[in-house]
Parts: structure tokens; sequence; C-alpha cells
């Protein structure tokens, strides 16, 4: 089991910047892969950004990529995502999800965090 708790959104002007974070706490935190998505209101939601199962390589979603960075600390076990150059597009419900690496397979995700991006 995992429990997340993201943190960190807001009201921000477009070009700005904010950092969210996301603090995991669980079993075997090491058998978990961390990741950011995002769902806007009327849409799908959405892939943002994630680490590799492996843990050594960082994936992005086209919309985001040279933008946005995900990072983590493995010490305070606490996920971040920093976004920076924000567009009103950016706007929307920030989720963090732990993926279980080992049987059973589930995905948990936290209560998401509000980022909206004005003109």
């Amino acid at each position: 089991q995992v429990q997340l708790v993201e943190s960190g959104g807001g009201l921000v002007q477009a070009g700005g910047s904010l950092r969210l974070s996301c603090a995991a706490s669980g079993r075997t935190f090491r058998n978990y892969a961390m990741g950011w998505f995002r769902q806007a209101p009327g849409k799908e939601r959405e892939f943002v950004a994630a680490f590799s199962r492996s843990g050594g390589s960082t994936l992005y979603a086209d919309s985001v990529k040279g933008r946005f960075t995900i990072y983590r600390d493995n010490a305070k076990n606490t996920l971040y995502l920093q976004m920076n150059s924000l567009k009103p597009e950016d706007t929307a419900v920030y989720y963090c999800k732990a993926s279980r690496l080992v049987a059973p397979n589930y995905d948990y995700w936290g209560q998401g965090t509000q980022v909206t991006v004005s003109s």
C-alpha cells in the first residue's frame, strides 16, 4: 500500500512557474514507479511526466517537454514537478500516481492539486 499527498498548486500568470510536490508513504517504496498526470475540465486525464520503470530515466508528454521537469528526493520519499513557462492550457488538476511494479499490479492516485494559469 502507498499513500500520496500532493501540494503546491495555485494560481499563476502565463509565463510563471510552480513546483508541485507529492509526498509518498508506504511499504517497499522501491517497488513503485512514480509519475504525474493532469485533467482539465471536460477532458480526459492525460499523462504529463514520469520516471521509467527502472527509475533511471524520465518521460514527458510532448506538450510539456522542455518546460516541465520531474525529479525526486529519495531521502524524503517525495516526487516533484517543476513547471516553468506555464500556459493557460496547462490549467488542470494535477495528480501524482504510484504504479506497483510487482504483483499484484495496482495504481495509486493522490487527491490532486489545482493549477490555474491566467492570461
